[in-house]
């Protein structure tokens, strides 16, 4: 599992602001991707804002318009990709993957990645935090946008 060696990310985030831009598709893993991110936003202090999009495709679009809003210090996209008989899963992978990385670069506002490219529908319920699941990538993902972001203030002071 990848989970294997993570570090630990707990980070006092109280005063932050964090922008958690999530896709609809696979309801229920997505509900669990969302719980995971917001116990992890809530324990850490950080203040959320929601926004959701019809797919994974569409979430880099909207986390460009979050960061260049400038009311947020940190970005969290949540999506699921589940590979079927297609090209289609290459292409909105990558598409979602250069999308994000870009905002995150451009606006200087760290991008937590949450979103789950999976072979198969059992192994994104594995990853997305549900009762029995081995992992929670929704809060990896929200505890890793916001050390980025206590790493990123730091600097700048």
């Amino acid at each position: 599992m990848s989970g294997s060696g993570a570090p630990n990310l707990e980070v006092d985030a109280t005063g932050l602001t964090v922008a958690l831009v999530s896709a609809s598709w696979h309801a229920e893993i997505m509900d669990g991707l969302r719980a995971g991110a917001r116990a992890v936003a809530d324990a850490s202090g950080a203040q959320v804002s929601e926004f959701e999009v019809p797919g994974t495709f569409e979430l880099s679009v909207v986390a460009a318009e979050c960061a260049a809003s400038g009311r947020f210090d940190a970005i969290v996209a949540l999506g699921v990709v589940i590979r079927g008989g297609t090209p289609h899963f290459e292409y909105v992978c990558s598409a979602a993957t250069q999308g994000l990385t870009e905002v995150s670069v451009q606006h200087r506002v760290p991008v937590g990645f949450g979103v789950l490219t999976c072979d198969t529908e059992a192994q994104a319920r594995d990853r997305a935090g549900l009762p029995g699941s081995v992992e929670d990538k929704g809060g990896e993902a929200m505890a890793s946008a916001l050390r980025t972001a206590t790493v990123l203030a730091s600097l700048a002071d």
